[in-house]
Parts: structure tokens; C-alpha cells; sequence
């Protein structure tokens, strides 16, 4: 009978700023995953990681043990060099793998997407598609095969036996305040994108008012890392620093911003999401090959929009992940009348410019706190959540405003928006002289493949 690990000595090591061997972190994960480490062990040693940190070494020992802790996807060996994906770190109005997933599928790539639901301000991808009615995120390693071998793109959610420890340990992490430690954010995104058994993979590390990260030097860090350890696991791993002071696109809130993808899916929409689904679909494309230079990706990405390829693509995806054919035909029509599918708030309000100028700024923490309120997010895992709860936006940043114009649109049921939430989102709106324009692109830095 094989003897326990002296738990209390890993945790006083790690304290201590000791370095963790491989085989002291394998036996830190297997007592995670089997239950044979204590939950107050468990919150200890997440605590002893958030202060002491982790080398390099020890970061990508972690990871691994964790991607190795439950099933590893297996793709067919023609599908070599074909499977890739995309990650964001979160934000406001992020609705870019919507549209990103379709279009790198219509290019010929295998897009086995596992996405997440929002938690505090941030929205998530799954319950975004959950407003589609019949949309089913829970599909199996073999059913995820199926969608892949028919259509080319699945989004999904995370599987029972797929990177089993990282549940484990996210739930902790969220009530021991150590969500915010670099090697175990590292950990958590990286194992479960491992066992995707990727080839090429893009992070859209996010920074600024309504990103995890406040400024680019953390959010640099982060990214190197995450960049690191995921070259280190076998796959071919860049990165891209973007703003995310003011929303994505004109729309925030979950069936808003599918509508939102699709208008990127048929071509229109605003520039800005389009701009980002090109670029992170070129940078893949790069990276994996596919195309001579970044600039020639997005082109290649860009076309897919434009011929209707990536929209035919999202519409087969629906039907194969549950949608009825005419629902995703509907959505899919370049005129489609979306309140015939998707539910619309009963209640909308629109909020009036105060003062005349340039609009400088469109807080999106603020406006993300306000629809969260309103009952589009969740303040902890499993809570229900208004699908139709959200925000258009009326007005864009450097655009010329007078008094009394409406610059938003707010999408609500109950609780109703009253007057405090008015004021408080009123502050979102920041106005004034042009010459006080921030002019840094969206796209701040790419981190290349090591």
C-alpha cells in the first residue's frame, strides 16, 4: 500500500519559499484529484503558492500534472498541425470567439474550442450561446470528434473528466483569494488547453479598467508566461496584449452579443470586434503556418467573413450542437429578425449625454457592474442568469456629443434600473476635449511563439 504524502511538510516547504520537486507537485495534484488531501490543506498550499510564487520549473510541473490529472483529447493523425484554438483572459463585450471559432474552421482548421461562463464582471462565452435556444455546450470527447470531422469548430463547455483537478482547485481559489496568482492562472488555463492537444494556440491577454490585470507590465507577465508554459507542453503558443478600458463592440450582455457575432459573422458589425477576430485569426494562421506573415492571416480570416463561409460554418455548428435547423437558419438569414429567436428584454431605457464634447471614454467595469446587478452575470458558480439583460452602446469613443443625446441603451427586467444605477452608470460616460484622446491601438503587443 503506497504511503500518503507528508502533505503538512509540501505545505511548510512552499511557505518557507522552498522549491517544489516534479514529484512533490504530482503528489499535491493526485491529492487534489483523489481526495486525499483536506480542503484546508488544499486552501494552505494555494495560499503558500500566492505568496511565495513558483519558478518556471515548478509552474509547468503543475501544469502538466494537472492537464494529466483526467482525460486527454486524441485527434486523427491527418488532423496534425490542424487543431487550434484561442483563450482571452476576460473582459467587457468580449464576444470574439463567436465569430473567431467559424472563421478558422472555414480556413480548413479544427477548432475543439472549451470555453467558460462568466464569474463577476466578466461574461462567458457558454452562456452567451445558451441564449440560443437548444444550444448545448455539453458534449463529450467523442461527440466534440464528430462536430470537428462534420462541421470544423465546436465551443464547449469543460468535461467531467477533462483536467479534473482544476475544478478542484478554482473553487478554492475563489474563496481563499488566491485567484490571482500568476503560476496557478498559469496552471488552470494551460492544463485544460493542453489536454485539448493543441497545435497552434493564441492568448488575448486583456489590460487596463476592466481587465484582471490594471496595466500592461502585469498583464506582459502573465503572458509570457502563460506563452511559456504552453511551448513547453508542445504547443506552438504566441500572445497578444489588448486594451480593455472601454467595451468590445457596441453591445454587452449575453443574448446582445451573440447578435452582435453574428453581424461580425455576415460581414458587418463594428470595427473593432472585426479588427480582433482578424488579428487573433491571422496570428493563429502564422503561427501555424498557414500564412506567410501576420498581415496575409488576417486577410485570410477577413475573407471568410466576407464570402459568408464563416457564418455558414457557425450555422452548422448550432444545428450539430443542438439548435433546430430552422432557429440557426433564421439567425443565420443576412435579414433576420433576431427577437424571433432570441428573448428580448421587456424593459428598455436610454441614458442622455450631460455635457457637450468628444466622448473620451466608456468605462466598461462600471457598465459591466451595472448590468450585473440588473442580473446578467453571476457572483458565484451555478447561479442563474438574465440572458437578456443588457447594454447597446449609442455612441463611440472620439465621437462628437451635445447635451441632451442618447448614448445608451440599457436592456432590463427586474430588478428595474433606478435612479442610483442611472447616476452610477452615468459615470461611464467620460466626455471632453479631443485633445485628450488615447490613441493606442487595440492591439498593443504580440508575444511570438518561443
Amino acid at each position: 500500500m503506497p504511503l500518503v504524502p507528508n502533505f503538512p511538510e509540501l505545505i511548510r516547504k512552499k511557505r518557507d519559499g522552498g522549491r517544489l520537486t516534479a514529484e512533490e507537485i504530482r503528489a499535491f495534484v493526485r491529492g487534489v484529484k483523489d481526495k486525499t488531501m483536506q480542503d484546508s490543506q488544499i486552501g494552505a498550499m494555494l495560499m503558500a503558492i500566492w505568496q511565495s510564487g513558483m519558478v518556471a520549473e515548478e509552474t509547468l510541473a503543475l501544469t502538466r500534472e494537472m492537464m494529466l490529472s483526467g482525460e486527454v483529447l486524441r485527434w486523427p493523425k491527418e488532423w496534425t498541425g490542424l487543431v487550434v484554438d484561442k483563450h482571452s483572459t476576460g473582459g467587457v463585450g468580449d464576444k470574439v470567439s463567436i465569430p473567431l471559432a467559424p472563421a478558422l474552421a472555414a480556413y480548413g482548421c479544427k477548432v475543439p474550442m472549451i470555453s467558460g461562463r462568466g464569474l463577476a464582471h466578466t461574461g462567458g462565452t457558454l452562456d452567451k450561446l445558451e441564449s440560443i435556444p437548444g444550444f448545448n455546450v455539453h458534449q463529450s470527447g467523442q461527440q466534440m470528434e464528430q462536430i470537428l470531422k462534420d462541421v470544423g469548430c465546436c465551443i464547449v463547455g469543460q468535461t467531467e473528466n477533462l483536467v479534473p483537478a482544476d475544478k478542484v482547485l478554482y473553487a478554492i481559489r475563489d474563496i481563499t483569494a488566491t485567484i490571482d496568482s500568476l503560476p496557478l492562472i498559469t496552471g488552470s488555463i494551460m492544463s485544460k488547453k493542453g489536454a485539448e492537444s493543441l497545435y497552434s494556440l493564441v492568448l488575448d491577454v486583456k489590460y487596463g479598467k476592466a481587465a484582471l490585470y490594471k496595466d500592461i507590465r502585469s498583464a506582459r507577465v502573465l503572458a509570457q508566461s502563460l506563452v511559456s508554459a504552453g511551448n513547453d507542453l508542445g504547443i506552438r503558443t504566441g500572445a497578444v496584449l489588448s486594451s480593455m478600458d472601454n467595451p468590445i463592440g457596441r453591445c454587452v450582455g449575453n443574448s446582445l452579443e451573440v447578435v452582435e457575432a453574428l453581424e461580425c459573422l455576415k460581414g458587418r458589425g463594428p470595427a473593432d470586434l472585426h479588427g480582433l477576430v482578424t488579428c487573433l485569426g491571422g496570428y493563429l494562421l502564422w503561427m501555424s503556418g498557414k500564412a506567410s506573415t501576420l498581415e496575409s492571416g488576417k486577410q485570410e480570416i477577413g475573407k471568410t467573413l466576407e464570402s459568408g463561409a464563416a457564418l455558414r460554418k457557425f450555422q452548422a455548428m448550432l444545428q450539430a450542437q443542438g439548435v433546430s435547423s430552422e432557429n440557426a437558419r433564421s439567425l443565420c438569414s443576412m435579414d433576420s429578425d433576431y427577437t424571433q429567436v432570441l428573448r428580448r428584454a421587456c424593459c428598455q431605457a436610454e441614458l442622455e449625454v450631460q455635457e457637450e464634447g468628444t466622448v473620451l471614454e466608456i468605462n466598461g467595469m462600471i457598465l459591466a457592474e451595472v448590468l450585473h446587478r440588473l442580473g446578467a452575470g453571476r457572483t458565484k458558480s451555478g447561479e442563474p442568469i438574465n440572458h437578456s439583460v443588457g447594454a447597446e452602446l449609442l455612441v463611440t469613443v472620439g465621437q462628437q456629443v451635445k447635451t441632451g443625446d442618447s448614448w445608451i441603451r440599457i436592456h432590463y427586467e427586474t430588478p428595474a434600473l433606478d435612479e442610483k444605477l442611472q447616476e452610477f452608470l452615468q459615470g461611464a460616460l467620460v466626455i471632453g476635449s479631443p485633445d485628450l484622446l488615447n490613441h493606442m491601438p487595440l492591439v498593443s503587443e504580440f508575444i511570438p511563439p518561443k
